[in-house]
């Protein structure tokens, strides 16, 4: 992640408007505009808001009231996977990251989820801990990972970017402690108001790293076999599931993504294993990242999965996005057996995005000044909506 911090404290913003073109008013008979459900919460349309790093938290994690003027202008998703937030201080990845270790961020939560489900919207809230990235200047605590093994690249931290520590191998009674940890913070997600939690076992952060041969070089229960690799995400997520019940709770996974230095050698050996033990919990749902029909993988793990299968396509990054957004590619996605479509960066730059898809009206162009970590409402609140 590279990021540029700014320390400005608007909590307030408008959203502007622009008028759609004389031919943008039919309505679309797309699958991605079908009501859906997850469960038994039922969603106003197949998509989904994908969890994105935003750096608009307070200092210690609070959720600020800009947050909740965000997300509440995005409510016309069929579900929000809010950014991910961390169950405890050691961790928190970014500075301004959210978490939901205390009751001051229950409270700060609250605000958003309040204002979403005023606007009508459903919403979720992603849990995720970075393990190996994450720097004592940011959170005061030495990192934990599955192995000393070291991010091979700088880290940014209140100060700039620094050189990244190595890890603490974890203890198994730290591990049991983590595990804890996650299931408190889903406890305290619900009483925020989210509808339920996804557990990111993805990206590159700790429960991505113990998957990895390349990130776990354990000899114990926790390491070695794919059998072992997998234990600590099944652990996690049991944990959640018993505290907050399985429907409330979601999994990610990226097979083979290479966000923050992950390599990943035997992927079709490490993920049908741990789709196969994930499916027998009764979960909510499993979102795939960067997900393509074109590849046998994605569909092993959609017959390996009995549940709704979120797909989050696998568009041009960092390159531009196409001009639909992503449509064609989620219309294949759901062709090939998805529930619903997970979208990123189109709702980033576009609050109304399903209005703009669904009509055929141009895109929002993104700002790449403004992506995604500056703070403030440049680039977060501010982006024009339809008249």
């Amino acid at each position: 992640m590279s990021t540029t911090l700014n320390t400005s404290t608007t909590t307030t913003a408008t959203t502007t408007t622009i008028s759609p073109r004389a031919n943008e008013t039919t309505t679309d008979t797309s699958p991605l505009f079908e009501p859906a459900h997850i469960g038994a919460l039922p969603l106003r349309n197949r998509l989904v808001m994908a969890p994105m790093t935003r750096n608009r938290a307070s200092a210690t994690g609070v959720p600020e009231p800009i947050m909740a003027t965000y997300y509440a202008q995005r409510a016309s998703a069929g579900l929000i996977i809010a950014e991910a937030a961390t169950p405890n201080a050691v961790g928190a990845t970014y500075p301004n990251i959210p978490a939901l270790h205390d009751d001051t961020h229950v409270a700060g939560w609250r605000r958003v989820t309040d204002a979403v489900r005023d606007a009508g919207g459903q919403m979720f809230l992603q849990l995720q801990h970075g393990g190996r990235v994450g720097h004592p200047e940011t959170t005061g605590h030495h990192p934990l990972a599955p192995s000393p093994v070291p991010l091979p690249d700088t880290i940014f931290t209140p100060s700039g970017h620094q050189e990244s520590v190595v890890p603490l191998e974890m203890t198994v009674d730290q591990i049991d402690s983590t595990v804890a940890d996650f299931a408190a913070a889903a406890r305290r997600a619900v009483d925020a108001g989210f509808a339920g939690v996804e557990v990111h076992s993805a990206n590159g952060y700790l429960l991505h790293q113990f998957l990895s041969s390349s990130t776990n070089v354990r000899t114990d229960g926790y390491g070695g076999s794919v059998a072992h690799r997998i234990r600590f995400t099944l652990e996690v997520v049991r944990a959640v599931a018993e505290a907050i019940g399985p429907e409330r709770v979601g999994v990610r996974i990226a097979p083979g993504v290479t966000a923050n230095a992950m390599h990943e050698d035997d992927v079709d050996a490490v993920y049908p294993a741990l789709v196969g033990e994930l499916g027998e919990l009764g979960l909510a749902y499993l979102h795939v990242v960067f997900a393509d029909p074109d590849q046998p993988l994605f569909h092993t793990l959609r017959a390996a999965w009995p549940g709704t299968l979120i797909a989050n396509p696998a568009l041009p990054w960092p390159g531009p996005l196409p001009a639909d957004g992503g449509r064609a590619a989620g219309e294949r996605l759901l062709a090939a057996g998805a529930d619903l479509i997970a979208l990123g960066r189109s709702f980033l730059a576009n609050p109304d995005l399903v209005a703009r898809m669904r009509t055929g009206a141009p895109l929002n162009p993104i700002r790449d000044a403004h992506l995604m970590y500056v703070g403030g409402e440049t680039g977060y609140t501010d982006y024009p909506t339809l008249g």
